[in-house]
């Protein structure tokens, strides 16, 4: 099979089986199960609890001792057998067991993805920076798929969402057979038990723009985790008022959260120009900048004309917001590391985005719409502006404390033979 061809449909597979419940089972948990607020934010901070630890130590053991392929099969079989017990739980106690146990196997193939796609790259004399993200892009293909697929299956408030992830997990486990094999380091004789164990890759924080680097990167993890969480909620929340109850955003709320993906499409395309133009730094300011934007227009938004418009506006900034951080995020670390350590450093990143912000996000996200909930009311407006509020001071702090200047590459003019 064509290389570029084998790596599309592995990116499609990893986000389309994510995409089957990520942002539907908050709605799932708050309208069909009653979960509270808090009980949803536990929920959601188990997939941040196993990424503190889980994507680091696997890639480490991906770095010194098993090839990423195995590892990467074995989590995604895991995980299809998790989403098949998660779909018959209904208390939130055991839901977050379940999930958290999904959560395991789930998020250090975040890490390992890139890490197979990159070295295939690699090994075909390719760039990343330029090859890769036409071939993410298929990811977020992938989960725009599973989204709708699940809206005009009437699941979004239905267990049958976690059965159709069990499902993509399990061939996603079987695809990965049919990879080439990654090697592990051959150094290993000759490596001090540091090295072995892949703490070397904790050196990354002596470097002070590393370390401010992934502080931020937990930082702006908490804003994705929000979006997970309450987004799809936020958007069923309407049916409580007879004007909106029976519109088309109500009963298919997960049909315009794909916008969202969509956006991602086109944003991803732009990634090369931005970073090779302009910089990590102004890059990921400019994602800070949209997750304002984001939650801005969600707090002004409604199923009205207008309101649909600022909605959709807020869908489409998502692209910018996701993008710009996420892949750039994982591009630049790939870039700033020595290659022996490259699978550990990307769980580094994923440790703190999707580990340490997801918590983050989780916990304080469930607790402020618990607050603001009176009587199975929430007043989103309020939480929306508060979120923004957040990502506002977030983006002042970062232009004073992340200081990186770019040195753009000039463009090599060919000689005419």
């Amino acid at each position: 099979m064509n290389l570029k061809l084998q790596l599309k449909i592995l990116s499609f597979l990893q986000f389309c089986l994510w995409g089957s419940w990520l942002t539907t089972l908050g709605s799932y948990m708050f309208v069909t199960l009653k979960f509270d607020g808090a009980a949803i934010g536990a929920v959601y901070s188990s997939l941040g609890i196993a990424a503190v630890f889980m994507p680091t130590l696997l890639g480490i053991i991906a770095d010194k001792w098993i090839s990423a392929r195995w590892l990467y099969a074995g989590c995604h079989l895991v995980g299809a057998i998790t989403l098949y017990f998660a779909a018959q739980v209904t208390s939130p106690s055991a839901m977050f067991v379940v999930i958290l146990l999904n959560s395991l196997a789930y998020m250090p193939t975040l890490g390992l993805v890139n890490t197979i796609s990159y070295y295939r790259l690699q090994s075909a004399g390719m760039d990343i920076v330029s090859d890769f993200p036409p071939i993410r892009i298929w990811g977020t293909i992938g989960f725009i798929f599973a989204m709708w697929g699940v809206s005009f299956s009437g699941f979004e408030l239905s267990h049958m969402q976690l059965y159709i992830g069990a499902a993509l997990s399990l061939v996603l486990a079987l695809f990965t057979l049919t990879l080439a094999p990654i090697p592990v380091a051959n150094a290993q004789k000759t490596q001090s038990w540091t090295s072995m164990l892949g703490l070397d890759a904790f050196a990354l924080f002596k470097n002070k723009r590393m370390a401010i680097f992934f502080i931020f990167s937990m930082l702006l993890g908490a804003e994705l985790q929000i979006t997970n969480m309450f987004g799809n909620t936020f958007l069923h929340s309407f049916d409580k008022d007879p004007l909106f109850a029976s519109s088309f955003i109500v009963e298919h709320a997960s049909v315009l959260m794909s916008i969202s993906q969509i956006s991602e499409t086109v944003f991803i395309l732009t990634i090369p120009f931005f970073l090779i133009r302009y910089g990590i730094k102004n890059v990921m300011l400019i994602s800070i900048v949209a997750w304002m934007l984001r939650f801005g227009l969600f707090a002004f938004g409604d199923p009205s004309p207008m309101g649909t418009v600022l909605l959709v506006m807020s869908m489409i900034v998502y692209g910018c917001a996701f993008d710009f951080f996420n892949i750039s995020g994982s591009v630049f670390v790939e870039k700033e590391v020595k290659p022996e350590i490259r699978a550990s450093a990307q769980g580094m990143f994923l440790m703190m985005t999707n580990g340490f912000g997801c918590i983050i996000g989780g916990i304080v996200s469930g607790k402020v719409v618990e607050k603001f909930t009176v009587e199975g009311i929430t007043d989103w407006q309020s939480v929306w502006l508060i979120f923004a509020g957040y990502s506002l001071v977030l983006a002042f702090a970062f232009v004073a404390l992340f200081k990186y200047k770019h040195v753009r590459t000039p463009a090599v003019i060919q000689p005419v033979a």
